[in-house]
């Protein structure tokens, strides 16, 4: 079975010596219509540089008939691994337990985009596709060659090259090319109108043709990580480290006025280390240095940082001033149909500040030796972390190594790519390779968050019902106050708090759908953030930047239009939507969860009752409806999101296991952004720093269900799966709710509270 590694020591050349393996690599993120060419002929030699035009850096080949695929991007869990290792197999013609992928490491692999975006298929693999491509290809004639027959009469079957009429005349791959390097231009900028290859260049395989691609294939790494075989980046353990804790400001923006370091004179090897107002400590020892971060006396300045109650948030949104607003393709002319509408349906919805809450703070190592900088990272960009380090550090980006280890989980800009620049500027100030552990407080606290945010719907109906016109706004913090990943000291809090030029970015977001009204204007706009520089409540990427809470809005407010015009949820949609491929997941997804038309709420009696909500969005090429059942207790306002069943077209299916497990991985991570998510702050900082201060949904609040349907269309390329299903959860159990208790929730987390207090 296809396995994934994370060597501590690898190289291309380590690869090919050790198993006389080639390289092949595709490089940086390419579009659709980006096309293969080849500017020269294979040949064997020297290593060829590790750069995204060559061939050789990212497939290999080793004497025994193994496959080392080298992918520039890392698995969040969801065993993207696998289908990388199929995708490969599946063009080279080889089994796929043949295939190890190798993942995010800038020794062995370029640049591919970082993980983000549900692009780990959608343009990695159609990279490493049309890389197997091409290296059959170039194989393919080697053999020709070396058998003396033409290329179209030659066949590939497990690894060996064979004449298709003579199957006694072949030759293997490792025969080919053991040992050796391909050294191949690749041209990702050649393209002829909209095709995705040149003529008379690879063209890989048709979909009929597939036996590996499109199987359900299992994981190799859940055993290990369970039976704790598997490192991750905290058992990463450097000679000579020592191990460091950040110190932050106990009120947000304050800056250390002076430090007492005969507070931790009595533990053994613990000094203090401070560069402007980045301030650390460490030590030989880690439990040392714990003690060192809770004894050591630090009188800071008077801060105030200038945040609201936590009660005002949503007000403050509403009249902080416009810092960049956008109108996202308008039609026709909304203002006048509002004037002339029989009956004007209005709402607005409110979303929080949340956390990753990552199941454990990030952690990384870093040495500097011999002028080479080598980094041990969690973050999903290891790649631009590298070139962060290099900014950081005044270094060349090839004398630093950005290697990523299993973390405790990201699923967007969270707080690894912080720690990786902390303990990067520490080692240089302390000489020493360090380890740095953020705590929980700090993981948690201090951690980039998901943008805080209202959202305002307003649809226009006429005589008959008919929606006329149709405005959604959506206002709150930039989801890139802090950017998608660590290549600029600006983004990091290292940058922050040792002086580094801050930068303005703005960007959220409109509903991703097909609603077809004669006139529609959906906009966002963006505000200031509270604290410019050191800030607990920077706005970043959270799972599926802004998605949940824009179609949680969205979707909310179809529903209720659905009701003021007395019509059934599914029925409304469909009447409105004008994508084929919309309406089929809808109309998949209520026939599996056997919906039955009617008109929302029902009417019920009794302490718990239950209810049925419909929600749908597009994103990025995929398309997802859910069918939301929630059972609500009166008494305490708990709800139990007990069954989901979710209609998914991401184009073409790679690995339905794989894609099953991340479906599933969505709804959880939706429910408890829906039920318990909420940053909570103070005056000072951020007061939700744990797990009672910040509450999850704990295994018991599972789903009792999952169903899914999958909506597999060969004719279409991949387009991702890891973020889409999370998108129309809340919105979906927001309807569930209403639907089971006639009571709109509009803001969330649905905590027992605040839902007792709505039924109220």
């Amino acid at each position: 079975m296809t396995t994934h590694q994370k060597p501590q020591s690898l190289s291309r050349r380590a690869v090919l010596m050790g198993g006389g393996a080639v390289v092949v690599s595709v490089g940086a993120p390419i579009s659709l219509n980006t096309v293969l060419g080849v500017r020269s002929a294979y040949a064997q030699g020297a290593k060829p540089p590790l750069v995204p035009e060559q061939l050789s850096s990212y497939i290999a080949v080793g004497s025994d008939g193994a496959v080392s695929a080298f992918f520039g991007k890392m698995d969040m869990g969801q065993g993207l691994y696998v289908s990388i290792g199929q995708i490969v197999a599946e063009e080279l013609d080889v089994p796929f337990k043949a295939v190890t992928v190798f993942m995010a490491d800038t020794r062995t692999s370029v640049n591919q985009g970082g993980a983000s975006g549900s692009t780990g298929i959608q343009t990695g693999g159609r990279q490493m596709r049309v890389a197997a491509a091409e290296a059959r290809r170039v194989l393919l004639d080697m053999a020709a060659e070396k058998l003396a027959l033409p290329a179209d009469q030659l066949t590939v079957a497990d690894g060996v090259v064979h004449a298709k009429s003579d199957a006694s005349k072949k030759a293997s791959y490792a025969e080919l090319i053991g040992g050796r390097y391909f050294n191949v231009q690749l041209d990702w900028n050649k393209q002829i109108g909209n095709a995705l290859y040149a003529p008379g260049k690879a063209k890989p395989k048709d979909v009929k043709d597939y036996k590996i691609v499109g199987q359900p294939i299992k994981r190799s790494d859940i055993a290990p990580k369970v039976f704790c075989q598997e490192p991750f980046v905290t058992d990463v353990k450097v000679p000579g480290m020592v191990h460091a804790r950040m110190i932050r400001p106990p009120v947000a923006g304050a800056t250390p006025v002076s430090i007492d370091e005969g507070s931790i004179r009595n533990i053994p090897g613990a000094r203090v280390v401070r560069e402007g107002d980045f301030l650390a400590v460490v030590a030989d020892k880690e439990w040392d240095a714990v003690k060192a971060h809770s004894a050591l006396k630090v009188q800071w300045s008077d801060a105030k940082p200038p945040f609201p109650s936590q009660d005002a948030l949503y007000d403050h949104i509403r009249k902080a001033p416009v810092r960049k607003a956008v109108d996202e393709k308008p039609v026709g002319n909304v203002t006048e149909a509002f004037k002339t509408a029989a009956r004007v349906i209005e709402a607005e919805y409110e979303w929080p500040f949340q956390s990753h809450a990552c199941m454990g703070p990030a952690c990384a190592v870093v040495e500097i030796k011999d002028g080479r900088v080598t980094c041990h990272t969690g973050s999903q960009k290891p790649h631009f972390v590298r070139d962060g380090l290099a900014r950081t550090l005044d270094v060349l980006p090839a004398n630093v190594d950005g290697i990523w280890v299993v973390g405790p989980g990201s699923y967007g800009r969270n707080d690894a790519d912080d720690c990786a620049h902390d303990a990067a500027v520490l080692a240089k100030l302390t000489g020493k390779p360090v380890r740095l552990q953020y705590t929980r407080e700090q993981g948690t606290g201090w951690d980039p968050k998901g943008p805080a945010s209202i959202h305002k719907a307003r649809a226009a109906l006429d005589a008959s019902n008919k929606v006329v016109a149709y405005d959604f706004l959506s206002k709150g913090f930039s989801r890139i106050d802090v950017q998608t990943n660590g290549s600029r000291p600006e983004d990091t809090l290292a940058g922050h708090f040792r002086g580094a030029a801050l930068k303005v970015n703005d960007n959220f977001g409109v509903p991703a759908e097909s609603y077809l009204f004669d006139n529609k204007r959906t906009a966002w706009e963006t505000i200031a953030q509270f604290l410019e520089r050191g800030s607990p409540l920077r706005g970043a990427h959270l799972r599926d930047p802004v998605g949940p809470q824009i179609h949680f809005a969205s979707e909310s407010f179809m529903d209720e239009v659905a009701h003021a015009i007395g019509a059934d949820p599914v029925e409304f949609r469909i009447r409105y939507l004008k994508d084929p491929r919309d309406i089929a997941v809808i109309k998949a997804a209520a026939e599996k969860a056997g919906w039955q038309t009617r008109i929302s709420p029902q009417k019920q009696s009794g302490n718990t009752v239950s209810g049925r909500g419909i929600a749908y969005s597009q994103r990025n090429g995929t398309t997802c409806a859910i069918v939301a059942e929630v059972d609500v207790d009166r008494r305490s306002g708990k709800i139990w999101a007990r069954k989901f069943t979710v209609a998914h077209d991401c184009g073409l299916i790679v690995n339905p296991d794989g894609l099953q497990h991340t479906i599933e991985g969505n709804i959880i991570q939706g429910i408890s952004r829906t039920l318990w998510e909420e940053v909570k702050f103070d005056n000072k900082s951020v007061t939700s720093v744990d797990w009672l201060t910040y509450p999850i949904l704990d295994i018991t609040e599972a789903p009792q269900t999952i169903d899914c349907v999958y909506i597999n269309r060969p004719d279409r390329p991949a387009t991702g799966a890891g973020e889409p299903s999370i998108r129309p959860v809340a919105a979906a159990i927001a309807n569930a709710v209403f639907d089971a208790t006639g009571v709109r929730m509009r803001r969330v987390p649905f905590s027992p509270d605040r839902v007792k207090g709505a039924l109220a």
